[in-house]
């Protein structure tokens, strides 16, 4: 939670409320002809201005030889060679940094976008939210005057809880090849798309207990929490960035040698309670890592959703995750929908705690 919406609470605290549902907005380019070209030449300045428009800043930074890693006010930041991710929460704008962020990948000679995801669970009071944001038709109108070509989804129950989609994919028949960078014999053989995959799992109704360790008044520092939470140990082999709001909240990011992520988010207030967790870790089968999740924060519903394209080792295994997860005595699933893209399959998964008898 930023700081500054915490020092603006009412005093008698009973109107107060923070939206913990992130707006996640992903963005590939295609391959520059540029040799040098990286979105990761972009300045700190640079960044500084386009969050602006956005209403967050950057609080820390973290990087290694593939990726770029942002902890914000309102969330993340992440930036490889030619991909960018922005993940804010509250009554943050993202859509309003869309333009900008295109014109600076312009100006690093990145100028034709192959793929845009743009995707959030419905929020608990909509009518908090800041235009563009107000509702997912105005979000899709908006998205829709930069990319005429959309398309627009929402997965689970429209009425109680669901998932939001829009997404943009480049048509085949506009893919640009640079004859420099391909071989003459294989000039009609398609390249192998770089391997890509994303798993969020969004909680909410969470143990009071384990939020209770989120605040300021049980720890000083984000790194006391995260080790006190195991949150270090869901992936142990990234590099954490963490940070405990004051008087209550919690981000992390955290990377990989390989240029993979992770981030969570929390807000551990009990009335609206939230976490998220988000990584793009190449793995075979996810259940592992769900239940690793789970487990640390022990939620009373959970939305899984698993992007992966079809270079991704999750790719053909996604099916198997939802069926070998939903056979756990203690999970209900309430919803589950599978979908084929042209270049990814998604999988949206809707859980409860079963109720004991």
């Amino acid at each position: 939670m930023d700081q500054q919406q915490i020092a603006a609470m009412p005093a008698n605290n009973e109107d107060h409320y923070f939206e913990g549902v992130e707006k996640l907005l992903e963005v590939w380019f295609d391959e520059s002809a540029i040799p040098t070209a990286d979105l990761r030449h972009i300045t700190r300045p640079e960044w500084e201005s386009l969050l602006r428009h956005v209403k967050c800043e950057i609080i820390s930074f973290k990087q290694n030889d593939f990726i770029d890693a942002f902890l914000l006010s309102e969330s993340s930041m992440f930036v490889s060679k030619r991909r960018w991710i922005l993940k804010t929460c509250g009554t943050t704008t993202p859509l309003k940094c869309l333009e900008p962020m295109l014109q600076l990948a312009k100006i690093e000679g990145y100028g034709v976008v192959s793929d845009i995801f743009y995707s959030r669970k419905n929020f608990t009071r909509p009518e908090v939210q800041n235009s563009p944001h107000k509702g997912f038709y105005e979000e899709v109108t908006y998205l829709d005057s930069i990319f005429p070509e959309g398309r627009s989804y929402c997965l689970g129950s429209i009425n109680l809880e669901c998932w939001y989609l829009y997404t943009f994919s480049k048509p085949a028949a506009e893919t640009e090849v640079n004859s420099l960078e391909i071989v003459e014999n294989n000039k009609d053989v398609e390249p192998e798309p770089e391997p890509d995959q994303t798993i969020e799992i969004l909680m909410q109704n969470l143990d009071k207990d384990i939020m209770e360790l989120f605040s300021k008044s049980q720890f000083s520092t984000g790194d006391e929490v995260t080790k006190s939470s195991a949150i270090d140990r869901i992936l142990p082999d990234m590099l954490i960035d963490d940070f405990l709001f004051d008087p209550c909240g919690y981000s992390m990011n955290g990377i990989n040698k390989k240029g993979e992520y992770m981030t969570i988010h929390i807000t551990p207030e009990e009335k609206f309670s939230y976490v998220s967790f988000e990584s793009n870790v190449a793995l075979n089968n996810y259940t592992r890592l769900i239940n690793q999740v789970i487990k640390t924060f022990k939620p009373g519903t959970f939305i899984v959703t698993i992007f992966a394209n079809k270079s991704s080792l999750a790719y053909e295994t996604m099916k198997e995750l939802e069926i070998e997860y939903s056979t756990m005595s203690n999970w209900k699933r309430n919803d589950m929908q599978c979908c084929n893209f042209p270049s990814y399959n998604l999988l949206f998964a809707q859980y409860s705690r079963a109720k004991t008898t």
